[in-house]
């Protein structure tokens, strides 16, 4: 009868894993896998001094930039970690009843990654948000070893492997045996500060300014690390305000250019697997070398990223093949394979 009534919790409950990500949350329910991958964005409208939500996710996003005085897109995490409590605790809650899509569900057990240099009292802000939209229990896993794992490395096992996942807010840089983190570095470095960058060097240059809507879209079609022959030839128009007479300007830009704008970015993100390295222990440091550096996170798939790291350790590196969902799915196996990889789950003080 207990394990009736196991069963029966478990599928009321549809305990989740969640990937609270600077850009895009994902969500993972227990035994259906990925079912959402949204914009970390909450749309607000002021009505009589008090802050509304009027939309969140990918309806959201498309307002960000675009709202009038009375109504802001804000995006509640940065640099991996909670910045706005409130709306951060209202998208979380948005979230868990889009998944479940139905009324009368028991309070879900949740697993949230977090960045694995963030301070107690971030990991308390992130639990307690948890707690406030809805889960009965929550539990955190660092942010490399959700990547590793989601990325198919052998992290239980007596051997070294180094994942970096580089995500919105942040990069993680970690070295990984025995189920457990032998060192790590979180760099507050991510695709935010790319898009950030391209805004920055377009304006300098071009005397255009332009959004973080339309930077994300340049560092998505012609984003590179580095400047190769094809590099001048690849080119975009992009739309802006001029700053010279503030009229709207189309310009064309090339990859490049881009390249250029992104240049101390991917440097900081280079410098910190260095770091990594730098800090591994010999036997470590050898497994690195035969099983190479595995990239994970949307910023992984910036074009030659990885031959600009591989040039600046010389070890060999490879992306995912599930770059933008390792963390979550590493996130939901720790879900679902609790007994495993109950070690992995990361302290909150």
């Amino acid at each position: 009868m207990a394990g009736v009534f196991s069963k029966l919790w478990g599928v009321l409950s549809s305990d989740l894993a969640i990937d609270l990500g600077t850009a895009n949350t994902l969500v993972y329910v227990k035994g259906r896998g990925v079912v959402l991958s949204e914009p970390s964005v909450v749309a607000l409208g002021m009505f009589h001094g008090k802050r509304h939500v009027l939309a969140v996710g990918e309806e959201a996003k498309l307002m960000l930039g675009r709202t009038p005085g009375n109504i802001q897109a804000i995006r509640p995490m940065r640099d991996g970690v909670i910045a706005d409590f409130e709306v951060a605790e209202e998208m979380i809650k948005h979230f868990i009843r889009k998944v479940h899509n139905r009324r009368g569900f028991i309070a879900p057990r949740i697993v949230i990654c977090v960045p694995s240099g963030s301070t107690a009292v971030e990991r308390r802000a992130i639990q307690e948000s948890a707690e406030g939209a809805g889960a009965r229990e929550v539990f955190l896993v660092e942010e490399p070893m959700a990547a590793a794992i989601g990325a198919g490395l052998p992290v239980t096992e007596p051997t070294g492997c180094m994942v970096v996942d580089i995500g919105g807010g942040t990069t993680e840089v970690a070295v990984l045996s025995l189920g457990g983190i032998v060192c790590a570095f979180s760099v507050r470095v991510g695709g935010d500060k790319m898009d950030e960058a391209i805004i920055n060097y377009i304006r300098r240059s071009h005397n255009l300014l332009i959004g973080e809507a339309t930077a994300e879209r340049i560092k998505q079609n012609i984003g590179a690390a580095c400047i190769n022959k094809d590099s001048y030839n690849i080119k975009m128009s992009i739309k802006g305000r001029s700053l010279a007479n503030g009229v709207p300007q189309e310009i064309e830009i090339s990859q490049a250019q881009i390249a250029e704008s992104l240049f101390e970015v991917v440097a900081a993100i280079a410098e910190g697997v260095k770091n990594a390295l730098e800090n591994t222990a010999p036997e470590l440091s050898a497994d690195i070398v035969d099983r190479g550096i595995v990239m994970t996170g949307g910023g992984a798939l910036l074009a030659g990223l990885a031959g600009v790291i591989n040039q600046a350790t010389g070890v060999p590196v490879t992306v995912s093949d599930k770059a933008l969902h390792c963390v979550v799915l590493g996130t939901g196996r720790v879900l679902e394979e609790s007994d495993l990889f109950k070690g992995v789950l990361a302290s909150m003080y």
